[in-house]
């Protein structure tokens, strides 16, 4: 947790200079020093995080005249893949949220099926790893009542998101622990600010990952698997920005 403080703190104060400073959740860090500054300490982070704080703890929810009036779009604003664009135009028609990996009933979800799930509603301040921050409604299912439903197997450690953007031609790709996976307040998000989700904000299906760094909340989510290690997946240290340009893995706030 010290980590993430002194990170945010370098951000918001410019501490580390032009040279260091971060330029955004979709920019890679100019100065390999200064990246290693700033994403130093992760181990640590995740250690004290899961033994000092409650696993079940809230981040912390918003009234809805405390929303931002603009809610900035930061990494990829539109995937614009054949596949992709067939999709929008068909308003999400025949999409399928692909849910695996071990399991015991894998998963095959329509998006209509997706917005008739018991759903849960939080207002809540996404915070990017750049230093901006914003307040938001989001609206959909728990992770965990899908991830119950797929019947996760007890060898699973981790959830891997494979998502529609594409970066260097790969799919963007992201993971949590089974802790953060089962928490309340862990959705893939099909509404904001009671809106369906736009196309520049993740349509169909974004996850939200309240307690960590926006980065982490991957968009236009295609299939959630779940696994026993992260050393397949990417070049092994769990997410695309933390393959490219080793963003921690744990990005607690």
């Amino acid at each position: 947790m010290s980590g993430i403080i002194t990170r945010r703190a370098l951000l918001t104060t410019g501490a580390l200079g032009a040279g260091a400073l971060l330029s955004g959740c979709d920019k890679f860090v100019a100065n390999p020093l200064g990246r290693k500054l700033v994403f130093s300490g992760e181990t640590l982070n995740y250690q004290l995080a899961r033994a000092l704080t409650n696993r079940d703890s809230l981040a912390k929810e918003y009234r809805p005249d405390q929303m931002s009036p603009i809610f900035r779009v930061n990494g990829t604003a539109n995937p614009n893949t054949p596949t992709y664009n067939a999709m929008v135009a068909e308003n999400f028609a025949n999409w399928r949220l692909k849910v695996g990996g071990l399991v015991n009933r894998p998963l095959d979800i329509s998006h209509a099926d997706l917005l008739a799930m018991p759903a849960r509603t939080q207002i809540t301040r996404h915070d990017c790893v750049e230093g901006w921050s914003a307040i938001g409604k989001w609206h959909g299912p728990m992770l965990g009542t899908i991830l119950k439903a797929a019947d996760v197997r007890s060898t699973a450690r981790y959830i891997v998101f494979t998502c529609a953007d594409l970066y260097s031609g790969h799919n963007y790709y992201e993971s949590i622990d089974l802790i953060d996976a089962f928490h309340p307040q862990t959705i893939l998000a099909w509404a904001m600010n009671d809106r369906l989700l736009s196309v520049a904000h993740g349509a169909p299906i974004r996850l939200r990952l309240e307690r960590q760094l926006g980065y982490k909340n991957a968009k236009y989510v295609m299939a959630v698997d779940a696994v026993d290690s992260l050393s397949k997946i990417g070049k092994g240290k769990g997410g695309y920005w933390e393959d490219a340009i080793d963003y921690d893995w744990y990005a607690g706030i």
